[in-house]
């Protein structure tokens, strides 16, 4: 008897010749699922990094909003209350500040623009959440109370910090040329006035 006849009747082989051929199809089924997965990860991986640089780009188009609106809000808490002003000294940096503000929003309306934003049309709740109307509540029980220059000074060195502070945040995560050069010069005009009512307050603490 030949060897080879014995091999090709043994149980193995026989199962294996009429077992059903496992085809391609089937396969490609069980890793399309995880081809899908991958699909999925990568293009949210891309989305992610677009978006990423598009902030960075603009130094945050959620900052840029809160810096404009803080801007605005601080020159309406000048303008209401410079005429309560009794000292001399205060009035005259408090007109200073104005005028600033003023140059400010005005410099700052082309980055606004670039970055698709209407000052006019900025999200309610911030809007809200930058109201003055805490601040000038302070403000009036302190006129009503004779304290309002040194109230105001304290208060306004506050608001201006907050303004700095947000200036730089911004700053350090644009890529954007023309903005970091508007916030480099609006930093270097405000820093100075910042300083001027802190020491207001102090010497009259």
């Amino acid at each position: 008897m030949n060897p080879n006849d014995n091999q090709q009747n043994t149980p193995s082989n026989y199962l294996d010749q009429i077992a059903p051929k496992k085809s391609g199809k089937a396969d490609f089924l069980k890793r399309k699922p995880i081809m899908i997965g991958g699909i999925v990860l990568a293009v949210f991986f891309v989305i992610t990094i677009i978006a990423a640089i598009s902030g960075g780009m603009s130094g945050g188009t959620a900052n840029i909003k809160r810096l404009s609106a803080r801007l605005t809000t601080t020159q309406n808490t000048v303008t209401l209350t410079t005429s309560n002003l009794k000292s001399t000294k205060l009035r005259a940096l408090n007109s200073r500040l104005g005028i600033y503000l003023t140059n400010t929003i005005r410099d700052f309306t082309p980055i606004l623009t670039a970055n698709k934003i209407d000052a006019k049309k900025v999200d309610k709740n911030m809007i809200a959440s930058e109201s003055n109307a805490k601040m000038l509540s302070i403000l009036e029980d302190a006129r009503l109370n004779a304290i309002l220059d040194r109230t105001y000074a304290r208060e306004m060195a506050y608001q201006l910090d907050t303004v700095l502070t947000l200036m730089k945040q911004i700053y350090s995560t644009s890529s954007s040329k023309s903005t970091k050069t508007f916030l480099d010069d609006a930093y270097k005009n405000l820093e100075p006035i910042q300083t001027e009512f802190a020491d207001f307050n102090a010497a009259n603490g």
